[in-house]
């Protein structure tokens, strides 16, 4: 092997490298996995959570005895912080690149501005690139070095609703006909209630018979509890991007007796799920919260779960972490089949990916495969329930962990 790896090197030198079989050179040193994420600055927690999932799927990958078609290569993580801001992330983006040596490929950024900033430079610098972000413009740029692991927001937006209903008629017996509306103005409510809004709800069966709009952050919420209460809707969809806020809006809520569940409350995001969720809020206030949520820890996973969620140190997982960690089996999943660190035969791999086991296992939906956009095709739309101080999957029936609450007719 000696002999082997300083010819090598001489064919390096020489250009020549092609002609050597791809797993004897990955053995010479470890393949390398991009992580761009918020590691500084506010959404630093989701970074972090996001690190702990690659850091835990590299582990589990070299413990299994690495990349097998590549003569047992293991993989290396390298990170790199977007930061909070477009043009940080772009400064990122673009360091890995200048150092791309061994890099494989990547995923991040959480924030889809972050990632429409990110995916910019990998794409030009042809780097497959994963993404748990779910803005529409990511895979409609025409881009081949791109896959979204997660449903995009206009088919979030459309499907979760329709899940919603389904869910809540499983579980009390009744179809919701009434839905009433608060969001916050920031771009991500308003981009997510719009086509809901403009026909979306009407299509369903479902009458708005209140649409609140307020602009962060919200001093008194009891004007728009009180429309709650006078126009008794079946269900409220409550988007709002800041704790602060829900917290306003679910305290004055349970004043006025529509809280703990008495009136279903729907939101989005899972920031709305986290741990920290729960410091700012309290469980009370939680009970019977419902979000929607592109991907959360299921049954699939009920025998790694508890391990990996004590290894991570969390209380529990979430979509960031999660995600990511499915993230990093794919890759591996796509060089076994590639039989190559390249990145065109890497990236062709993964869009040619179509599991309904293994890396599938840690996103929900019955399988994982891409269009040619590389949009994720057969995602489903989670929901996940606060139930007595933690938040539990309970739709997709057959993914859930816990049997869903809403009020009986």
């Amino acid at each position: 092997m000696i002999g082997l790896r300083c010819l090598q090197r001489a064919l390096i030198l020489a250009g020549g490298l092609a002609t050597l079989p791809l797993a004897g050179a990955a053995l010479a040193e470890d393949l390398k996995i991009a992580l761009i994420a918020p590691v500084s600055g506010p959404m630093a927690r989701q970074g972090d959570l996001m690190r702990k999932g690659a850091e835990l799927a590299i582990e589990d990958i070299n413990a299994a005895g690495g990349i097998k078609a590549l003569g047992g290569a293991k993989l290396a993580l390298v990170v790199e912080d977007a930061g909070d801001k477009v043009e940080t992330a772009k400064n990122a983006a673009q360091r890995l690149v200048a150092n791309r040596a061994g890099v494989v490929a990547g995923t991040g950024s959480w924030s889809s501005s972050l990632t429409l900033a990110v995916t910019e430079v990998t794409e030009r610098a042809e780097l497959p690139w994963l993404t748990l972000s779910y803005a529409d413009q990511i895979t409609d740029r025409g881009f081949k070095y791109v896959v979204q692991t997660v449903p995009v927001a206009s088919q979030l937006a459309l499907n979760s609703m329709p899940t919603v209903l389904d869910m809540a008629q499983a579980a009390s017996g009744k179809r919701p006909t009434k839905v009433a509306i608060i969001s916050d103005s920031t771009a991500a409510s308003q981009a997510f209630v719009k086509p809901l809004r403009e026909g979306g709800f009407e299509k369903l069966g479902v009458t708005v018979v209140a649409d609140e709009v307020f602009t962060p952050p919200l001093t008194d919420a009891t004007a728009m509890v009180q429309k709650l209460r006078a126009t008794k809707p079946d269900f409220m969809l409550f988007y709002s991007t800041s704790f602060p806020d829900a917290k306003l809006v679910l305290t004055k809520m349970n004043e006025f007796g529509l809280g703990k569940g008495k009136l279903p409350a729907v939101t989005v995001g899972v920031q709305l799920a986290s741990p920290e969720m729960l410091k700012a809020v309290g469980p009370e206030l939680l009970e019977g919260l419902i979000v929607v949520a592109p991907n959360w820890p299921s049954k699939a996973q009920e025998a790694a779960l508890p391990g990996l969620t004590k290894r991570s140190g969390e209380p529990w997982l979430g979509q960031d972490t999660i995600s990511t960690y499915g993230d990093v089996w794919l890759v591996k999943d796509a060089l076994e089949r590639a039989g190559s660190a390249d990145g065109a035969k890497v990236m062709a791999a993964l869009r040619a990916t179509n599991r309904a086991d293994g890396p599938a296992d840690y996103y929900l939906g019955d399988h994982v495969a891409f269009d040619d956009k590389g949009r994720r095709i057969g995602g489903a739309v989670g929901l996940v329930q606060w139930q007595g101080g933690m938040p539990y999957l309970i739709w997709p029936k057959e993914d859930a962990v816990r049997t869903p609450l809403w009020p009986k007719s």
